[in-house]
């Protein structure tokens, strides 16, 4: 029995040897390093975060500060309903402050200085509709600050005051080389608690949660809270790597998912609000869609990659250089494209008037394409006017093909559907509640335009053309649809 325990206790002293050794062969890990390496980066950079104090006067019958624009669903419209009817005080602007006099309404969030002479980084959302701005330094000194440009988009904003003295600053680090698991220290003003230091680490990277049209964030377990806004995100050599930004928080409070915009997309846009007060976005005046699995297929692409383009504007960059619905943009200007986001985001930051190169598949081969980029502008609603002094209705001859009742355009269809004329193609008058197309979400006044790249004039073109594509063993035919006001879209229904 003793031997046996002996035995046991030296087994034991065995193993926990083993251990030290590996620890000592394989270093000291992660987590006995980050304590120091987070200590020398808060020392170093602690005096460059800012917090940002607003003020703002509000009409107190059901006024207030709008919520930033979230897609339906999204996981942060709680978190910036709870944020904004704080701003606005008790009563939240609604019913319980309905007939007071006009309030001031404060707010406080985060941001960090870049150039000595007092410029600073910020959240939009921040300082979104403020009459006053004022920066708040490490050391408590206020100081009035004035707005360079914000970018709407990105959610960001460039602010500039004089210092009262020497400023510390700190520049931007190279985000693409943050690697998932590295340490990461975000620094800012959560609860109005300033000069608050979090760590964690990088959880995920390129995350997309459909908050915008440029969404690439960083994610973090590092704790953010209400007021990290507009806060750095460091690594543990005190370069800037992301802007603090949003969180998903059930309760209000961190949970350990946090987002920040990543430090590439930051500088380019910092440096064009700085330069001219504005963005000035590449274009290449296409309209995108994904590819899907029957897209490809239809399309002889293999795998399924790229952005489709669905729509060539007539003013364009892209209708000069040859470029044309169908076409799948797979590399931009030396870039893989892999989804119509990956597009946007490399066009959005080429300069604009910049020529680059455009690797598309048209017809199952690759060709490219030199395009001189645009400028993105907002785009002009025009609405087209409806006549409705035309003759009396035809009754449309229909033909059915995949689910769909199809008619030959007319100037009936035209203005029961409100079709522009400048649409051309077969309009569909039914959808088949049980068919494929129903399920693609095809409708009454949508216009085929093109079957499997052919451009078709009535039901029998497009049957002709599914009779073909069956005998040739496909699987799919691919649709180039259009709605009333002649905006395009590709649509894959099966043929089985």
């Amino acid at each position: 029995m003793t031997a046996a325990i002996i035995a046991s206790s030296r087994l034991r002293l065995g193993l926990a040897a083993l251990a030290v050794g590996a620890f000592s062969a394989f270093g000291t890990p992660a987590e006995a390093r980050g304590p120091d390496g987070i200590a020398d980066v808060a020392e170093k950079v602690i005096d460059a975060v800012v917090n940002i104090s607003t003020s703002q006067t509000v009409e107190a019958k059901g006024g207030g500060n709008a919520m930033p624009q979230l897609p339906p669903g999204s996981p942060f419209e709680e978190f910036f309903d709870d944020f904004f009817k704080n701003r606005r005080g008790p009563g939240g602007g609604s019913k319980g402050g309905d007939n007071g006099p006009p309030k001031k309404t404060n707010s406080l969030g985060s941001g960090f200085i870049i150039d000595t002479s007092g410029v600073v980084v910020t959240n939009n959302h921040v300082i979104a509709d403020a009459d006053e701005i004022n920066v708040i330094l490490n050391d408590g000194t206020k100081i009035k600050a004035e707005l360079v440009g914000v970018d709407k988009k990105t959610d960001l904003a460039v602010l500039k005051f004089k210092p009262p003295k020497p400023l510390i600053a700190v520049k931007f680090g190279d985000s693409d080389k943050l690697r998932l698991g590295d340490w990461v220290v975000a620094i800012g003003n959560p609860f109005s608690l300033g000069g608050t230091v979090t760590a964690g680490i990088v959880s995920a990277k390129n995350r997309d949660i459909s908050s915008g049209p440029y969404d690439s964030y960083i994610q973090t377990d590092a704790s953010i809270n209400r007021g990290n806004s507009g806060g750095p995100l460091f690594n543990l050599d005190g370069d800037v790597i992301g802007v603090n930004t949003l969180i998903i928080s059930p309760s209000g409070g961190s949970i350990g998912i946090g987002f920040a915009v990543p430090s590439k997309t930051v500088a380019g846009v910092v440096d064009q609000l700085r330069q001219f007060g504005e963005l000035r976005r590449g274009w290449l005046g296409v309209r995108i869609q994904s590819v899907t699995d029957e897209i490809a297929e239809s399309l002889n692409i293999k795998p399924a990659r790229g952005a489709l383009v669905a729509g060539v504007d007539d003013k364009g960059p892209a209708k000069p250089a040859g470029i044309e619905p169908g076409d799948v943009v797979v590399k931009f200007d030396g870039k893989d494209v892999k989804d119509p986001k990956d597009l946007s985001r490399v066009v959005a930051d080429t300069a604009v008037g910049k020529e680059v190169d455009v690797i598309i598949i048209r017809k199952g081969e690759e060709q490219t394409k030199k395009v001189t980029l645009g400028r993105l502008q907002d785009p002009d609603k025009v609405q087209a006017a409806v006549k409705t002094d035309e003759p009396a209705p035809e009754k449309p001859v229909t033909q059915k093909a995949l689910g769909l009742d199809l008619a030959a355009l007319n100037k009936d269809l035209r203005t029961r559907y409100k079709i522009k004329d400048s649409v051309k193609g077969v309009v569909v008058t039914n959808v088949d509640a049980n068919s494929d197309a129903a399920e693609k979400r095809l409708s009454a006044g949508d216009v085929i335009v093109e079957v499997a790249q052919e451009a078709v004039s009535n039901g029998a073109d497009i049957q002709k053309r599914v009779d073909q594509l069956k005998k040739d063993g496909k699987k799919s035919v691919l649709l180039l649809v259009s709605n009333a006001d002649g905006e395009l879209r590709f649509v894959a229904l099966s043929v089985q």
